[in-house]
This record gives structure tokens, sequence and C-alpha cells, in this order.
């Protein structure tokens, strides 16, 4: 089976830094909408700096997808609207459902530093705020490699924001706990057999005891958005090629065969040096039960080779797609690149899940 060709944007990268302090030094990582107005809208994961490294959320509006103007020169969502001035706001994914904009968001209460080394993951330490202890960072073992997990009152995790008319955003509700580092919370667009779901992935589930090596991708469910049941495995690592961890990385687009997830996979390259690739893989789920995978890719369908996907400001190697848009037949892939800018590719949908389905499962 011949994988399906994702055609980079010539134009790529289509989003930089700059024009404004607080996303002088990177974006990346965005959520994306075409609404009923034909608009293509943009949620930024933005950063003024690395030390501390402080991300915003910005929003920019297009008429074809590829050339995005700002829609205003301020953040539209930040640290301070999920509970603390000093923390970071991260990774959005957005979707409309019954008339309402929905956001979900990774947060850390406190931005962490960083290094860059320009070979694999920056090293990171907890930074110096007023009024605010610092705490030496603790070891997560993750699999094939530790990774900084931080203070206990520090951990990322994931909630939820609504808006009425995609640029007022307010607070609703935190999907996972503040004890739990746990993100790529990733909301269904609607509502399966009359409660909602949404995908997780919780670093700390890991070991014999969830039956995964590495972390992975798990499902909850609501019945209000409010408290969500405990999550149960949808898919853990199982190829080389993401032997460091899993996650989801895209809303998941609703198909006549299932609901259509594109994911992260990460392979420790080397872990002295901390190096790793991000590549992207596809996940098939049933559409009255997504805690069943109909089928997956082995292989990536996706990886780093052009040099701003293999060479960037913050970590080499690393496609991370958080949006995707289907029109015309094509899907818009929007994804981060070494955390520093923003491109697009697409592909045929057609393509795409005849590939996924040459895999379903028996």
């Amino acid at each position: 089976m011949v994988k399906p060709v994702f055609t980079r944007h010539p134009e790529n990268p289509i989003i930089v830094p700059g024009l404004y302090d607080w996303r002088r030094a990177t974006v990346f990582n965005p959520g994306v909408l075409l609404d009923d107005d034909g608009r293509f809208y943009l949620y930024e994961r933005a950063a003024g700096g690395l030390r501390p490294f402080i991300c915003a959320l910005g929003l920019l509006s297009s008429d074809d997808g590829v050339h995005f103007t700002h829609v205003s020169d301020k953040p539209v969502f930040t640290p301070e609207m999920a509970g603390s001035e000093y923390g970071s706001v991260q990774d959005p994914r957005v979707h409309k459902m019954d008339g309402l904009y929905y956001l979900t968001f990774a947060f850390r209460p406190f931005a962490w530093s960083s290094h860059p080394t320009g070979v694999g993951v920056p090293e990171s330490h907890e930074t110096d705020f007023p009024g605010v202890e610092r705490v030496p960072m603790a070891e997560i073992n993750v699999g094939s490699g530790n990774v900084q997990g931080g203070r206990p009152d520090n951990y990322t995790r994931s909630g939820i924001a609504v808006s009425e008319d995609r640029v007022n955003w307010r607070f609703l509700s935190w999907v996972t706990p503040a004890d739990m580092d746990d993100r790529d919370v990733i909301l269904f667009p609607e509502k399966i057999n009359g409660r909602y779901a949404a995908l997780r992935r919780p670093l700390h589930f890991v070991g014999p005891e969830y039956g995964v090596s590495g972390p992975s991708i798990w499902l909850s469910w609501s019945d209000d958005l409010l408290t969500w049941d405990d999550p149960v495995l949808v898919a853990k690592a199982e190829y080389e090629w993401e032997d460091n961890r899993i996650g989801g990385s895209t809303p998941p687009l609703k198909t006549e065969q299932g609901w259509l997830v594109l994911y992260h996979g990460v392979q420790t390259e080397d872990k002295s040096v901390k190096s790793v690739v991000y590549r992207v893989g596809a996940l098939l789920l049933d559409l009255n039960d997504p805690t069943k995978v109909i089928a997956r890719t082995p292989e990536a369908i996706m990886e780093p080779e052009m040099y701003y996907e293999r060479f960037g400001t913050y970590i080499p190697n690393v496609i991370f797609p958080t949006g995707n848009i289907v029109k015309d037949g094509l899907l818009y892939l929007y994804y981060g690149v070494c955390d520093t800018a923003i491109a697009l590719a697409t592909v045929p949908m057609d393509a795409l899940m005849e590939y996924i389905l040459a895999y379903r499962n028996p």
C-alpha cells in the first residue's frame, strides 16, 4: 500500500514569530476552525521569550487558509485567564458545537525557563517569580527516557474554555486534576450517545498496573463538561517510531468509516542528549465507541523532512499537528515545526482514508 503524500505548502512556514512582543520568540501548535462564514481562524501558541517560557494564545484569520492576519494585537487567551499570571497556556484545539466555540488547552501554573541545546529536548528549570518558592524539578519515568516532571503543584493540567464569538473566551472547566500531568486533551466535536468525550494523555499512567510502558492515548466521558469519568485506554505505543510515547494530535474528524484521529509518536534517538523525533500516525476509532480502534497505521504517515521541520529555535526534528480542516476533498493539516513556527500540508482525504483502512483490524 502506497502512503498518502502530504504536500507541504511552498510558502512554509506560513506563520512565524515576530510583530508583537508576546510572540517574538516562537509560534506553534495551532488550533484551527473553518467557520460558517467561510474563513479560517487559527489560534497560535505564542511566546515572547524562552526564559521564562510564558505562552498565550493569539488569533489570526484567513480567506484561503494560507495567508493569515491577526484579528487582535493582544492574546485572546492568557495564563491569567486560566488562573496564574506566571503560567503558560499551551497547544489549543478548537471546534464549534451547538452554536458555541470550545477550546481545550494545556496549562502550567508556573512557566519553566528553557535553554535549547540544538540537539534534543531543551534543558529547563523552575523560574524565579516574585513570591513563588523555587523547587528543584523531579524526574518522571516515561518509558525509554526520563523527563523533568516538575514540582507537584506545577504539573501541566488541561482545561476547556468557551466563547460565543471566537474572540472573547471564558474558562469553563478542568478536564484533568491538578496533581496529574495530563495534556493532549482533545474534545470530540459532537456528543456520542448523549455524552461528551475527550482524548487524554496522562503522563503518570505508565507501568504494569496501567498496561502500558509509556504515555498513551486515553479517553474520558462526561455528561456536562464539568466532571469527567476515569480515563479508559485507547491506544499505546506499539512500534519503534513511537517508543518514547504517543498522544493525540488533531481533533477527531467524523467520517463514514469512523473517527479519524492523527496522533504523534515520539522516538528516542539518543537518550544521553535527549534527542527525539516527533512523527505522525493515524487512528480510526469506532463512531459509537471511540475507545475501540478500527484501524491504525503501523508506520508514520508524516515525519520531519524539510529544513524547517528538522531545525528550529526550540527543539529539532518535530512536526506536531494540532489543527485539521477538510475542504473540497483535501485535509488541511496545520502543525508546529520545532516549537518555532507553523506550517501547512494538505493530503486528499480519499487517499488518506484508503491507506488507513488497509490496516483495519480483523
